[in-house]
């Protein structure tokens, strides 16, 4: 007798719709229709379909309750902040999956600074208690791997911190450490060597900041970017100070940085433990969390790649090493086992 023939039952369908009020609708829908097509790189057996101002969501009843949850807070957010980039939905998304969907449009709304019209807000649930860290607290470590905004928003915060009148002056520095390449003697004055490695900070405060407000500031002291090198034999009163990557210290200058603290004064400390470029790998970075950690005043605040707000494909690329660097590790961990029973025998 022929086994009789299974027939899986078709999942039921729902089809709902979200009244799309309260925003600009071509703004909120973004060039060629862009948030549909960010929707449905979330939820691909999901049809979504915006006519007029409703938005309907057609396919299997539980994908499409989880996306109209996603569409709820995607609209929240549009009323508050005005607009809704492809990386907040990419966020909002994974606040909803991770079931914190009901803070999500709170949680990126809330703009530090407005530069040029452009809101600088935290963009992830990690990125936002970052941010409240360094509010409550006098020293803050940002680690996690690039592109999580831990200069970025540090260097917010610190202008935000001067608008306001809370300290007088910002401090930026960072360790003079090529990254992986030999550059040679560079010609010029001292101010002409340095440049190269302290660029990057004169780009960050240009994007904060006016253009013709900045180099006013620079020339009178009240925003100051130096070598850290610089900072020995200083009290740095009133300021909020950014040491930016911070994994290129030695435990030294970790500990020469930090004592520079003053009264009034704000510290940020950030970094990527896997991108060291000391040429011997004893970071200053890794050393300070194991001896401040749990003390009162002083908070580590740990983004992963859930927290990259660059390209998609950077948070990929760094999953990718992470997992390369553990099985190397795990690799080198029993080859020297086998080695050291070798040598018992």
């Amino acid at each position: 007798m022929p086994a009789a023939t299974g027939h899986t039952r078709p999942e039921p369908q729902l089809e709902r719709t979200v009244t799309l009020t309260g925003v600009e609708l071509s703004s909120f829908l973004g060039y060629r229709d862009q948030l549909l097509t960010d929707l449905a790189a979330q939820h691909p057996s999901v049809v979504f379909n915006a006519r007029k101002d409703v938005l309907s969501i057609r396919g299997e009843t539980d994908a499409v309750r989880a996306a109209e949850e996603l569409v709820r807070e995607i609209l929240e957010l549009a009323r508050r902040s005005g607009t809704v980039s492809s990386t907040d939905v990419r966020s909002i998304a994974r606040m909803v999956r991770d079931g914190n969907g009901p803070r999500a449009a709170m949680t990126l709304s809330e703009p530090i600074l407005t530069v040029r019209g452009n809101a600088v807000r935290p963009q992830t649930q990690g990125q936002r208690e970052y941010v409240e860290a360094i509010d409550n607290n006098t020293v803050v470590f940002g680690i996690g791997p690039a592109g999580t905004g831990k200069t970025y928003l540090a260097m917010a915060k610190a202008v935000q911190a001067l608008q306001r009148r809370e300290v007088s002056k910002i401090v930026l520095t960072r360790p003079a450490v090529e990254a992986g390449e030999r550059l040679g003697y560079l010609p010029g004055s001292l101010e002409d060597k340095i440049d190269p490695y302290l660029r990057p900070l004169f780009d960050a405060v240009g994007s904060m900041m006016d253009q013709d407000l900045v180099p006013k500031l620079l020339a009178s002291g009240t925003i100051e970017v130096a070598p850290l090198a610089y900072m020995r034999g200083r009290t740095l009163n009133e300021a909020f100070v950014v040491l930016d990557e911070a994994q290129n210290t030695t435990p030294e200058q970790m500990k020469m940085f930090l004592t520079r603290l003053g009264y009034g004064s704000k510290m940020v400390i950030t970094g990527d433990m896997t991108q060291v470029d000391l040429p011997v790998k004893h970071s200053g970075l890794r050393v300070v969390s194991g001896i401040l950690r749990g003390v009162d005043d002083i908070h580590f605040s740990e983004m992963t790649a859930d927290d990259i707000v660059r390209h998609s494909l950077v948070g990929r690329i760094v999953d990718a090493y992470a997992a390369y660097d553990e099985h190397t590790a795990t690799r080198r961990s029993q080859t020297d086992s086998t080695t050291e029973g070798k040598r018992d025998r």
